[in-house]
């Protein structure tokens, strides 16, 4: 196997421990659901807060990958749909993780270009749906950002809950941004 495995594993129990019990969880907590030893946490990440900041950045780039593959589709209609359903699901499974890193380690990484770099996404992801004909030419990046910040208030209990309850949020919503 790889040596980037155990920290495959780090990260994968550490997002989970986080966005479920919070960013105060101990290293040892994380290090014992990972199935690793402390000392192999921290030979990855030698403070808890570069964890933090590498399980946030692998977040981020879930969120340009679902915005890059619906500008990548073809049909920027479906593209579109199909990103704003993943970022929906994305806001589910965050369940207040991005809260949390932002007013625990607002140094820890670079917030501010990493916003600006989706944002620009989703921008273009919007323009190429509204020049195809199909998006309203009305919708903008504040309605994108409001449908995200209305997800998080989609208290389902279970993650599973939440992940059904986004996908049918974004059922429901969809068809009002299309064109007549």
């Amino acid at each position: 196997m790889t040596a980037r495995l155990p920290r495959d594993r780090v990260l994968d129990a550490a997002r989970a421990v986080f966005v479920t019990e919070g960013l105060a969880v101990p290293v040892r907590e994380i290090a014992r659901r990972a199935e690793v030893g402390p000392a192999t946490v921290y030979r990855h990440f030698p403070t808890k807060e570069t964890l933090v900041a590498a399980a946030f950045t692998e977040q981020v780039f879930a969120w340009r990958a679902a915005l890059a593959g619906g500008l990548a589709d073809p049909d920027p209609w479906r593209g579109f749909r199909v990103a704003v359903g993943k970022l929906c699901e994305l806001q589910a499974r965050d369940h207040g993780f991005t809260t949390a890193v932002k007013s625990a380690f607002p140094r820890a990484l670079d917030l501010a270009a990493m916003r600006t770099t989706s944002l620009a996404q989703a921008a273009r992801l919007i323009h190429r749906a509204q020049e195809s004909g199909h998006l309203r030419p009305d919708v903008g990046l504040a309605d994108l950002n409001l449908v995200l910040m209305a997800g998080t208030g989609l208290d389902a209990g279970t993650p599973a809950a939440r992940i059904a309850a986004s996908r049918r949020f974004a059922a429901l919503l969809l068809p009002a941004f299309r064109s007549v």
